[in-house]
């Protein structure tokens, strides 16, 4: 993984501002297909292999945790190979499992394989109240019996049956989980209401690799005609989206020309769209994007919505943004509304930015001062680097580990692009103040 080996959390990222970026980035795998279509190989009777995988610390637990229940795992830097031939349904209630939040995709995956599973209640980023009741309502509808008895979830079936199951909320992860549980149960299963990320095609796209009988995804209804058995198979992972559009902020923010590679410009037209607004200049290729950045940068307004709409992923390094374009821009995050935390870090830089409900209001363009801040998950992390990278003297950022969730070898993509970035470790006093 990017930690090469060392305990993320006792890192701290050191960010030295004011250098322009210029170069090439290549864009990983998609961390949000990855961390499904792993799990999925548990459906498979044969060898599955993944490629253009991301090297991240997710798909380390993922790989630990399918070794846990029996399977021959192979990891390398940029595939995965996964022998299901031996797994058990093991229960899971503790560990690992409670390290990452999509460790939830364990449950489709032995329920559909097993018809029967013990998870515990998973991690990963604290983003307040994310509720798998969309989930289990769906597993439920297919015949199984889900209790949770002490911090895990329970599954049981004696066999699963298709029935037509209606999302009260759109969810990738419902309708993700949903598709697994189903693709090994006896008739037709409908998901209406389905979300239609490409991480879903992505992960059909798999399934179907491997003699599953899916229609419509990437549309909001899904038909899943049930088979006996799935041959393993060979899937290469698309490119992520949420890494791809978070370079593509780097490089408005600090870029003079900067070329995301390995992109599949349709996945993030609604970026495209809001920096073109912005007054950035961006040229479109078929797999790859020019960015180019001389114009002053002006205020505008976001709201984050489901696929095709604006990214909640990227709204936290897109409000960094923000701070540097005239006017007044609001921010409204629709899916996550604890997703500001990153906001108290901006304003310790100098960010002119305040919360008012499930909205950011940004006031600039103003000058951000490095400071020494924490990433509270994920994507604020990726807020305070580009925040880092436009600040005067240096950033301190804690709480890595949350970083090296999605962003694989961050450091040496961004020097490759011209950006003073290097880690440190904390001294013993700094560790103690992280977990206090």
């Amino acid at each position: 993984m990017s930690t090469n080996g060392r305990d993320a959390i006792m890192d701290k990222l050191m960010i030295e501002g004011g250098y322009p970026l210029e170069g090439t980035v290549q864009i990983s795998g998609a961390k949000n297909s990855a961390v499904a279509l792993i799990p999925a190989a548990i459906l498979a009777d044969s060898e599955v292999t993944i490629d253009n995988l991301p090297e991240i610390s997710d798909v380390q637990l993922l790989a630990e945790l399918l070794q846990e229940i029996g399977g021959e795992v192979e990891l390398t830097p940029e595939e995965i190979k996964i022998k299901p031939e031996n797994m058990i349904a093991m229960p899971l209630p503790n560990g690992r499992v409670k390290k990452l939040r999509a460790s939830y995709y364990l449950m489709g995956a032995m329920l559909g394989k097993f018809k029967k599973a013990v998870i515990g209640l998973p991690g990963g980023c604290n983003l307040g109240p994310r509720p798998i009741d969309q989930h289990i309502k769906g597993f439920e509808a297919l015949g199984a019996k889900v209790t949770n008895e002490q911090g895990a979830i329970y599954l049981r079936a004696d066999e699963l049956r298709g029935a037509t199951i209606y999302l009260d909320v759109v969810s990738v992860g419902a309708t993700i989980n949903i598709m697994l549980a189903a693709v090994r149960a006896k008739g037709q299963t409908i998901i209406e209401n389905a979300a239609k990320e490409p991480e879903i095609i992505d992960v059909a796209t798999l399934l179907t690799s491997m003699g599953a009988k899916i229609k419509g995804a990437g549309t909001n209804v899904i038909r899943i005609d049930g088979v006996d058995s799935l041959p393993g198979c060979r899937h290469s992972i698309i490119p992520d989206r949420i890494e791809a559009g978070t370079y593509m902020i780097l490089a408005a923010a600090m870029g003079q020309r900067v070329i995301i590679d390995n992109i599949i410009p349709y996945h993030v037209e609604s970026l495209i769209a809001k920096l073109r607004e912005m007054g950035v200049s961006i040229d479109v290729n078929d797999d790859q994007l020019l960015i180019h950045n001389h114009k002053p940068k002006q205020g505008v307004d976001v709201k984050t919505l489901v696929y095709p709409g604006f990214p909640t992923d990227l709204q936290q390094p897109f409000t960094t943004l923000l701070t540097q374009a005239e006017g007044t821009s609001i921010v409204t995050d629709t899916i996550y509304n604890a997703r500001f935390k990153h906001i108290d870090e901006l304003r310790r830089m100098g960010a002119n930015v305040k919360v008012e409900g499930r909205s950011a209001i940004i006031n600039g363009a103003t000058t951000l001062q490095g400071a020494k801040v924490r990433a509270t998950d994920l994507r604020a992390g990726a807020a305070l680097v580009v925040a880092g990278l436009l600040a005067d003297g240096v950033t301190e950022i804690s709480g890595v580990e949350h970083i090296d969730r999605g962003y694989a070898h961050l450091e040496e993509k961004l020097l490759g692009l011209g950006a003073k970035i290097w880690r440190e470790s904390m001294t013993e006093e700094e560790v103690e103040q992280v977990k206090s």
